[in-house]
């Protein structure tokens, strides 16, 4: 199922904004840019720029959007999330990515139902399928993760312990 139509543009905004603050250049670029200090000189980083629509040329900032952008990552965070956002159809096929991806989603599973929880395979899954199309997957690769930990008979699962 996908995102909402509501949430998608905030969330490419916040996507985008994520990104290139995680790339020094960029975000000395977009510094610069904010601090009216004018466009970088650099293709690299002006092109890249040039794509947030919610930042003019001249460094101006469209605050109706990022106001958006910020009370949708408000949602994200809350627990109005999981009725917001669709399930995941499919999981990355790199095994790295993978478990990364079911980590977090068992992680979040037991921040719901509560950390100290142990669950059946029954209530993972269905607590899972909530994220998630592919419960297995998801539950393998977490445990494999070594963010769950699985009973010897495979009957009940608890969050690892750090």
């Amino acid at each position: 199922m996908p995102t909402r139509p509501d949430l998608a543009t905030p969330l490419g905004h916040a996507r985008m904004l994520f990104a290139m603050l995680s790339a020094p250049k960029l975000r000395r670029g977009l510094a610069q840019l904010l601090a009216g200090d004018g466009p970088s000189e650099d293709p690299a980083v002006r092109g890249p720029l040039s794509r947030l629509d919610w930042l003019a040329a001249d460094g101006d900032v469209d605050v109706t959007v990022l106001r958006e952008v910020t009370e949708t990552l408000g949602m994200m965070r809350s627990d109005e999330a999981i009725l917001a956002v669709g399930r995941l159809d499919g999981i990355p096929v790199k095994s790295e990515e993978s478990r990364e991806v079911s980590g977090r989603i068992a992680r979040i599973v037991f921040e719901r139902v509560g950390a100290e929880r142990t669950l059946t395979e029954g209530e993972l899954n269905a607590a899972i399928s909530m994220f998630a199309q592919d419960v297995a997957l998801v539950r393998r690769d977490a445990v494999d993760a070594g963010v769950l930990t699985r009973s010897a008979d495979g009957a009940s699962y608890r969050l690892a312990t750090a």
